[in-house]
């Protein structure tokens, strides 16, 4: 029996939309701390960094892309490009990662809002009312997403004139350079710049996705970078790499640095509207991914339904929403951070290298740019704490082991 297709609805806005509400959401309001804990002031170093593997991943995507317009992202392009196998590991890799990105973006949306000792209750009402919104169909998802991200833009035009009115706080070069702490500092950035990947797994529901796609990921992620990097000055310039190591809102605290406590509210406003921009998408993207894997039995095939009017992955979003809610109750909000860009680094990983495969009759960029993204995929990887490292290893292997069992039972009972 078949089931029904997805409707391209989204046109180029759309998925830009979505792409540069994804990025926004997770890095300007959460990861700047952690980031700055590990790289000091050569904070920006590692934003470069990350911008530049994200950029090398972004061409890959756009390049798989506009090949294979369908649901599922780097898992399609692996399956297509490399195997099954291939396509099975980013597959994984992206639902573990983004689901534990899913309970991240929850729980930095309520820390915001939620009165002290309700945090985790309206992370999961917030979890439960996005999935709905997601389950009345795409389009409805890529309107709030725009209303979204003019929100979060304007909180974040605030907090930036207010971190460069704040007085200096240090030099910028006033840390020793440490290189383990640069690339780690880049690999928690990564975090925030892996919402273009949801344009790609969207490559169902948009309208000319051979042109779309390939258009609306470096646009979205060129976006996004310009963003980042001045906030991030305008962050060390009112805050130093020490106060915004150990601050939980840098954004909030520069305007207050500046005297500016009126402006503090309105910098809270935008971080909670960006933590529901990114999970908003996220839910549509993980669906979207799950859908994919469930159409080739390496998720169960009852998440392969699409609902008839909707034409939303129903099944796969319900059950993700459910695994997010599971999450909430033990979640830490920086480890989940860590953990989420080992999944998606590997993911990327598995994009390059499928687009490295591509002949010449397809290619759109050229294939230095695939290995300076596999390596530094690995690189970043592998310099995360060690902890994301060890939790991420001890994941996919599960994935890796599920999915061989379950390939043994099948070739036995033939």
């Amino acid at each position: 029996m078949t089931t029904p297709a997805l409707a391209r609805r989204l046109g180029l806005g759309d998925a830009v939309a979505i792409g540069l509400g994804s990025m926004i959401g997770a890095g300007v309001f959460v990861v700047f701390g952690p980031a700055a804990g590990a790289a000091g002031s050569w904070l920006l170093a590692g934003l470069a960094i990350a911008a530049a593997v994200a950029f090398c991943n972004a061409t890959s995507s756009a390049q798989l892309a506009a090949v294979h317009p369908v649901a599922g992202g780097a898992y399609a392009y692996g399956r297509a490009e490399l195997g099954a196998w291939w396509g099975y590991l980013a597959g994984w890799c992206f639902v573990i990662g983004k689901t534990a990105s899913c309970a991240a973006m929850a729980l930095a949306f309520a820390a915001y809002v939620a009165p002290a000792g309700w945090e985790r209750l309206v992370a999961i009402l917030a979890v439960a009312l996005l999935a709905g919104v997601n389950l009345l169909g795409v389009t409805r998802t890529a309107l709030a997403t725009r209303v979204i991200v003019v929100i979060v833009l304007a909180c974040l035009a605030v907090g930036i004139a207010g971190g460069f009115a704040a007085p200096a706080a240090a030099p910028l070069a006033a840390t020793a350079f440490d290189a383990y702490g640069v690339l780690q500092a880049a690999g928690l950035l990564f975090f925030a710049f892996a919402g273009y990947a949801r344009i790609a797994t969207l490559g169902e529901e948009v309208r000319n996705p051979g042109r779309t796609i390939p258009r609306a990921i470096p646009l979205a992620l060129g976006l996004a970078i310009v963003v980042y990097a001045v906030v991030g000055l305008a962050v060390l310039h009112a805050l130093g790499p020490d106060g915004a190591a150990l601050s939980a809102a840098p954004l909030a605290d520069a305007v207050s640095a500046a005297g500016w406590e009126w402006a503090e509210p309105v910098v809270r406003v935008g971080a909670a509207a960006a933590a529901l921009g990114a999970l908003l998408a996220l839910i549509a993207g993980i669906g979207r991914t799950a859908l994919a894997m469930a159409r080739e039995d390496d998720l169960p095939r009852f998440l392969a339904a699409v609902h008839p009017r909707r034409r939303v992955p129903h099944r796969a979003e319900i059950a993700l929403a459910l695994a997010v809610i599971a999450i909430i109750a033990f979640a830490d909000l920086r480890g989940a951070i860590g953990f989420s860009s080992f999944g998606v680094l590997l993911y990327y990983l598995v994009a390059n290298l499928a687009a490295w495969r591509q002949g010449e009759a397809v290619r759109r960029y050229p294939r230095w740019l695939q290995v300076v993204g596999t390596a530094g995929c690995l690189a970043l990887a592998l310099a995360l704490p060690w902890q994301s490292v060890v939790g991420g290893v001890v994941v996919v292997a599960v994935g890796v082991v599920y999915r061989a069992v379950r390939l043994t039972i099948e070739r036995r009972a033939q």
